[in-house]
């Protein structure tokens, strides 16, 4: 059940990419072009996924876990610092140089895979490279951060969780 859920939901998204035009590089290159002929019906795509998922969210926060799994995968940090900020620029800077983000890429191949196989080649390059290389590099380098610790792992979380019946 839990697997169809999962296709049944990347299906929905790449059908939703598909038919928004964010599979399209020129349309995302019009939308991100704010000071010449600028393309803004990508926003109604942002506005309307975000009154889509906002009640979503919503009542998934209200649960202690998901229907279909263990547990919610959700950052360990809300704290906005130079990596998070370094990795969104390269991201924006990404997609703002190819019109390509990772998830339109994907549908993109199962489209047209020889004309988007380099710019997915190189995407699972710069994925193995940042956790391979980099992450480990950083994570030697930087203070501890609440994400390299598990909070499972902490006397407190067993103290305060512990008692909590399973739904």
């Amino acid at each position: 059940m839990r697997n169809l859920t999962i296709f049944a939901a990347g299906l929905v998204f790449g059908l939703g990419l598909v038919l928004s035009g964010m599979t399209s590089p020129a349309r995302v290159m019009g939308f991100l072009d704010v000071t010449g002929a600028w393309d803004p019906s990508l926003a109604f795509v942002m506005g309307g996924a975000v009154l889509t998922a906002t009640p979503i969210f919503f009542m998934a926060r209200q649960r202690r876990r998901p229907v279909l799994g263990e547990a919610f995968d959700t950052p360990a940090t809300n704290r906005i610092d130079g990596r998070l900020l370094g990795g969104a620029a390269l991201f924006g800077i990404g997609w703002g140089l190819t019109g390509i983000c990772p998830g339109p890429a994907l549908v993109d191949l199962a489209v047209a895979p020889l004309a988007i196989a380099g710019f997915v080649a190189a995407m699972v390059a710069g994925i193995l490279f940042s956790a391979r290389v980099l992450r480990p590099f950083l994570d030697a380098t930087s203070p501890p951060s609440p994400r390299s610790a598990s909070p499972r792992s902490t006397p407190e979380w067993d103290e305060e969780y512990s008692a909590i019946p399973a739904e």
